[in-house]
């Protein structure tokens, strides 16, 4: 079984100041021993000292636990010297999505680690918690949100040299194809027998008050025998109750509301998963010079040089003058504020400006996306109408890739969609079989398919070849066919948070902002489908 349990951490940011090579480092607990913490189903799981190994294969590092998503590789491991947990160091890859995802740590975003892991050996303890003895250790995934509350990061280095890596990205996607299998269910209760045995009217028992060993042996025993015998101890209660008992009044909760305390279990449940997968997919791009001018321009070429036979000797040869476009591209500001009292950052638990200002980074994520997203579909021109079947799929696809590598030579790479046309895509069949199995499942092999395609993942499946990646920031029937690293371009940089005391209010106001800018390079490489 594949498990995932999740371990919160405090960021501690050093810039290594001077270096002339980066440093993209995290490091800390991974995952205490002897703490229990539920996985997704609600299973409660449990870490023996010992269970994680510290050599074979390096786990990789994940966003989200996502296997389309790498960052980077866990390059140390070592148990702690007072045998509280594992400790670990993962590297961040000079990529893309390895800048976002240190940028992300570095800002507080994203605030926890969680180890994906394959159970090898374990056993039950009594009150059903699963201790895990061995397990080959997988990946290591940030994540937002913490199960294990005392596992702490205790470094972050990030220097220097964030430029972001397409073909290394491009090789992480490709290595790590990881699948998520949840934590084993709970075995289902045996069924009743279809002929039950009939059980006649019995004259009803007196209940009977067990003894003091009997009541203290189940409650060490715990489970089905002390709710048995503490069941015999109420029954008991009700059968002697005395006619003053009966008639005193009633005291509930309701009527003792000032001496209820009412804690807060857990964090934050998060109803939006702050990803951006146009972003990640075509890369954010640096502005020049650190981002200091308003405008910037970007050279295209309109007209190239000519190359012909020359008809005979001393004729002139082909002369064409090369024509290059100044395309002046303008930043968008992308902000968004809140102000605090005094009050609310001092009294609440968990901080609520914490929580706040955390749900503000996400939706300029969110907003950002949007941003690229809205303009990649601005910019496609049609390449036909797809009907909804497998076989004018194939041609509709084929058509717009021999749009876009005509006249450039360059072949696509993606295919965008919106969520509904990825559902429709998944569910196609050829024949009686998948037209795009998931090529992990049992019996689904992929052969004579059109492509493999995944239920469990926005990104990594690949429909005719194509990189597929589903974005809801998309319009209904969007289906976008192109070459992400030479058709269209995203820039970026994130200014980060911004605050101010405001003493007449007792208040203080933050913001969050950045800069964004889009560019069409090759406006004839994006090609879009219509849906019929």
């Amino acid at each position: 079984m594949h498990i995932q349990l999740t371990a919160g951490f405090a960021l501690d940011v050093e810039a290594a100041a001077g270096e002339t090579t980066g440093r993209r480092e995290i490091s800390g607990l991974a995952a205490p021993y002897q703490v229990a913490a539920q996985v997704s189903g609600g299973a409660s799981v449990m870490f023996a000292p010992g269970s994680l190994p510290t050599d074979g294969k390096a786990p990789k590092l994940f966003m989200y636990h996502d296997a389309g998503q790498p960052v980077g590789i866990v390059t140390a491991r070592a148990e702690a010297a007072d045998g509280s947990g594992m400790l670990f160091t993962a590297k961040i890859a000079a990529t893309a999505a390895g800048d976002e995802a240190l940028q992300l740590a570095k800002e507080g975003v994203l605030d926890s680690v969680s180890v994906g892991v394959d159970v090898i050996d374990s056993y039950q303890m009594e009150d059903g918690t699963t201790v895990i003895t061995a397990a080959d250790w997988r990946e290591l995934s940030l994540v937002p949100i913490p199960a294990f509350a005392s596992a702490t990061i205790t470094d972050v280095a990030a220097s220097a040299d964030t430029t972001p890596d397409t073909e290394n990205d491009q090789i992480l996607n490709k290595e790590n194809e990881v699948s998520e299998v949840e934590a084993a269910a709970v075995p289902a209760p045996e069924a009743a027998p279809s002929n039950p045995l009939v059980q006649f009217a019995q004259p009803k028992k007196a209940p009977r008050l067990p003894s003091a060993g009997e009541y203290m042996a189940a409650y060490h025993i715990g489970g089905d025998t002390f709710a048995k015998i503490n069941a015999q101890v109420v029954d008991w209660k009700k059968e002697n109750q005395s006619a003053f008992e009966a008639a005193a009044g009633d005291v509930a909760t309701t009527n003792t509301p000032g001496l209820l305390p009412v804690p807060v279990l857990g964090p934050l449940v998060q109803n939006v998963n702050f990803v951006r997968p146009v972003v990640n997919r075509l890369g954010a791009r640096a502005y020049p010079d650190g981002g200091a001018q308003k405008q910037f321009v970007r050279p295209t070429i309109t007209t190239h040089t000519s190359v012909a036979a020359q008809g005979a000797e001393f004729d002139a040869v082909s002369a064409t003058t090369m024509v290059i476009a100044a395309n002046t591209i303008s930043k968008t500001t992308l902000a968004g504020q809140v102000t605090l009292s005094a009050q609310d950052i001092d009294f609440t638990n968990p901080a609520a400006m914490q929580l706040i200002l955390n749900d503000l980074m996400g939706e300029y994520m969110i907003k950002s996306d949007d941003v690229a997203a809205d303009a990649l579909l601005a910019a496609a021109s049609s390449s036909g109408v797809w009907d909804g079947t497998v076989t004018d799929l194939m041609k509709s696809v084929y058509d717009a890739a021999v749009d876009v590598s005509n006249g450039t030579n360059f072949f696509p790479d993606t295919i965008f969609v919106s969520p509904d046309v990825w559902g429709q895509m998944g569910q196609l069949m050829a024949g009686d079989r998948p037209a795009f199995p998931y090529v992990g499942a049992p019996g689904l092999v992929g052969q004579n398919a059109l492509g493999g395609g995944n239920a469990t993942t926005w990104v990594g499946s690949n429909p005719l070849g194509l990189e597929i990646v589903v974005d809801s920031n998309f319009a209904a029937k969007t289906m976008i066919i192109t070459n992400s690293q030479k058709a269209f371009e995203f820039y970026e940089q994130v200014r980060g948070l911004m605050s101010v005391e405001v003493p007449s209010t007792l208040g203080r106001t933050f913001s969050f902002y950045g800069y964004v800018s889009t560019f069409a390079a090759v406006s004839s490489m994006i090609r879009k489908i219509t849906q019929a």
